[in-house]
């Protein structure tokens, strides 16, 4: 989390004047310009060409590039956690030789560097791959546990199209590790800052708030505050930051006079302006008028910090001006357009994507079963159509065939007691809870056993069912003799 300075004694030079008592002779109007210039343009590149990729990566369905998503929860702790790393980083320069920290770092950052200008490189390399070459599928696979407790540790999918692209970033690793030139420093830098911003997704706008903010608070105080920010960016000799010298002019490709950025001001707002791009696309009017401001946004709040720098001569925290800028103007923007509510109820993750339904609210069950019972008995009492039935399965009788569950029912069932503790009243009064639930084993239609609990629970009056009775005897007495007669 550097932010944008310019710094005489950076890099391999820091030895050379300084130690011989020289002074270095001032930068060129030219030069600084050039500099200046140059570290807005490769500040750009990535925040661009990341949030473009940054929607291809929530469609896709590849698990070696699905995007990491961060929560409010994360957006609060990360400015707690980068403050400790900052301060332990100091610390260490401090006690330890400076020499061999770096030199661990060096290693650590060589491996991560290839890995990411490797996939940073991919999709441009495809295209001048020939259509006969022999692309061969790979996984990477790391578990941990075995059996039903195995668990995923790396799994990483490739082709020999990626270790070709493997094989080219290792060359520029190489230079790096060796040589420490600013140009394989800053190949690194732009391929980290890319992955950053393609790979890192804020949920939605309220948590791209609280991250920005959060940080704005950060840089304001570990630069304005201590040295302890200038210190260890001076004394960090990795690829966390961008590099331009202002004296190429000059000296050329061997030039030491560098301007720095660091990555931290490219990728924090480059995910928040990604996640604006995301939400253009979901409003489906085939504009990115959020993604275009806040892009603009970001080239006048780091044009504000390199000028205010340049002015005052001082290390200047660079989300200090492209924090209000990045946030305001879309905010402004959206306020023209009455859209508030729509951007800051926006949710953007791997599963839930722009194109696809997304359910809101989950429905609620309340009421005991029998109330249930009764409220589907109205909804069925209407007129449905019935199914052509089979000639020759008619007549037949239909079984229902349904478990009992293990618990006690009389612990869970509420419904209306039915005659008889038989097994088939105990599966009946099964059926009813999971049908009423919409469990395991519910089917559409009308559910007998809901209608048998709620007949049996209110039988007809005693007259009703005698005359029931005798009619039914009667109509039987008289079929009886006309048989005889017959």
């Amino acid at each position: 989390m550097d932010s944008a300075l310019s710094d005489p004694h950076n890099g391999s030079a820091e030895g050379g004047g300084a130690a011989n008592g020289t002074t270095r002779p001032p930068s060129t109007p030219e030069g600084i310009a050039l500099a200046y210039g140059s570290l807005l343009l490769m500040a750009l590149l990535p925040i661009f060409f990341g949030a473009l990729r940054s929607v291809r990566c929530a469609r896709g369905k590849n698990a070696s590039d699905m995007p990491e998503t961060i929560t409010s929860r994360d957006a609060a702790r990360f400015p707690i956690i980068a403050s400790c790393t900052l301060l332990g980083l100091y610390l260490f320069f401090k006690i330890f030789s400076q020499e061999y920290i770096n030199l661990l770092l060096s290693m650590y950052f060589f491996v991560l560097g290839i890995l990411a200008l490797s996939h940073t490189i991919s999709p441009f390399m495809n295209k001048f791959f020939p259509a006969n070459f022999p692309n061969r599928q790979y996984q990477l696979l790391f578990t941990q546990g075995s059996g039903e407790n195995k668990e995923e540790i790396i799994n990483y999918e490739f082709d020999a199209k990626d270790l070709v692209c493997l094989g080219l970033s290792s060359i520029v690793g190489v230079w790096y590790l060796l040589r420490k030139h600013w140009i394989a420093n800053n190949l690194f830098g732009l391929a980290f800052s890319l992955n950053g911003v393609e790979l890192l997704h804020l949920n939605n706008v309220s948590t791209g708030c609280i991250l920005l903010g959060g940080l704005f608070i950060y840089d304001v105080f570990w630069v304005f505050g201590t040295n302890v920010m200038v210190t260890v960016a001076k004394s960090f000799e990795a690829p966390i930051k961008l590099v331009f010298p202002q004296d190429l002019l000059e000296k050329g490709l061997e030039a030491d006079n560098f301007a720095m950025l660091g990555l931290g001001d490219i990728v924090i707002p480059g995910i928040f302006i990604a996640l604006l791009l995301r939400f253009d696309i979901s409003l489906k009017k085939n504009t990115h008028t959020y993604f275009y401001t806040s892009f603009a946004a970001y080239i006048f709040g780091l044009g504000l910090t390199i000028f205010i720098m340049h002015i005052f001569k001082h290390a200047q925290p660079a989300l200090l001006y492209l924090v209000p800028a990045c946030i305001g103007f879309p905010v402004l923007v959206a306020l023209a357009k009455g859209e508030v509510t729509e951007m800051f109820s926006y949710e953007s993750s791997a599963e839930i994507l722009p194109h696809t339904p997304r359910l809101t609210h989950f429905p609620t069950v309340s009421g005991s079963p029998a109330s249930l019972a009764d409220s589907m008995q109205q909804k069925l009492a209407g007129p449905r159509r019935r199914r052509p039935q089979n000639p020759s399965a008619i007549g037949r009788s239909k079984k229902l065939k349904v478990n009992p569950p293990k618990p006690n029912l009389s612990s869970i069932c509420r419904c209306p007691p039915l005659p008889l503790g038989t097994t088939r009243h105990r599966k009946r009064r099964a059926t009813c809870l999971r049908r009423a639930y919409g469990g395991a084993g519910a089917k559409p239609g009308r559910c007998w056993a809901v209608n048998a609990s709620y007949e049996e629970s209110n039988p007809k009056d005693a007259a009703a069912v005698t005359e029931g009775s005798k009619e039914g005897t009667e109509a039987l007495a008289s079929k009886g003799l006309e048989k005889k007669e017959k």
